[in-house]
């Protein structure tokens, strides 16, 4: 009997934890353009330090859907939460990642955003994969080229309906090098609106993949495509919009929120139908969301 009602607490607990991420992935999947889901990036860094599971934990209370975080491989072939190549910027640590075994880089401690040394230690990948797995989606940065390897951490934590990963290859390189993985995971496309090509990119993807979303990046408003976009993709791909600096989305960033929100995030999201909004303030765009009532 006690088994019995273990089992039952258990299924009851999975199905709780995946009723809030099923939402997340259906709205990309099905193209919802009703509502903005956040992306916080390397988690709520301002709160922790970046990388940690507890900047992964404070992004999901500050109210973010998916997670952006860095992966690097260690000497030993472990793989762990890491931005740089080198140790200097965001731990106790010196020297590069990779001469570094994941025994060592245990005794190290994470700095937060003003290189202050904290109390938060190096997670593993498989761990951060643990500790999301049912509350929050995770966007994999710097993970392509050791992706077979992480198809395995995937498949241990049974959380490979998790994951986004994103690139900026052509479609033939794209299925190619990740097709045996695009049924299972979310890829999207970057694709850069300055560059001359930009069109026909998006027009390749659109043919071969059909992704559920597009990256797309343009430095400033005198580029016709990101309008031009909002018609041509609706229905077919959502937009993705990165506001972490003014290069990335016209000018429309974070430090613009701060003094005009409705001319950064705003813009974005009413004039260039920006559905997923990558972003260092989670929380301040989340409660902008509730304002306009487009929280998933």
């Amino acid at each position: 009997m006690i088994k019995l009602l273990f089992s039952l607490l258990l299924l009851f607990a999975s199905e709780t934890l995946y009723a809030q991420i099923t939402p997340i992935r259906e709205a990309l999947l099905n193209r919802d353009d009703r509502n903005v889901l956040i992306v916080a990036h390397r988690g709520d860094w301002r709160q922790a330090p970046e990388n940690s599971i507890k900047a992964i934990e404070l992004a999901i209370q500050a109210g973010a859907n998916i997670v952006e975080i860095d992966v690097a491989k260690t000497k030993d072939g472990q793989i762990i939460l890491m931005h740089d190549k080198t140790l200097e910027r965001t731990t106790t640590g010196k020297g590069k990642v990779t001469d570094w075994t994941l025994d060592s880089l245990r005794n190290l401690k994470l700095k937060n955003g003003a290189g202050i040394r904290t109390k938060h230690t190096i997670p593993t990948l498989e761990e951060a994969l643990l500790f999301s797995k049912g509350k929050v989606m995770l966007n994999l940065d710097k993970a392509y080229e050791m992706f077979d390897k992480i198809y395995e951490l995937l498949e241990k934590t049974q959380t490979t309906d998790h994951i986004i990963m994103k690139g900026n290859k052509d479609v033939a390189t794209v299925k190619k090098q990740f097709g045996k993985y695009l049924d299972k995971v979310i890829y999207m496309p970057i694709v850069n609106l300055d560059n001359s090509n930009a069109e026909q990119i998006i027009e390749d993807f659109l043919r071969e993949l059909k992704p559920v979303a597009f990256e797309l990046l343009f430095k400033n408003d005198t580029n016709p495509l990101p309008k031009l976009l909002t018609k041509s993709l609706k229905g077919k791909s959502l937009i993705w919009y990165n506001t972490l600096w003014d290069t990335m989305a016209g000018g429309h960033d974070d430090d613009m929120a701060v003094e005009d929100i409705n001319g950064s995030y705003g813009y974005l999201i009413r004039d260039l139908n920006a559905r997923i909004i990558q972003t260092d303030r989670p929380a301040y765009l989340a409660e902008y969301l509730k304002k306009l009532k487009m929280s998933l």
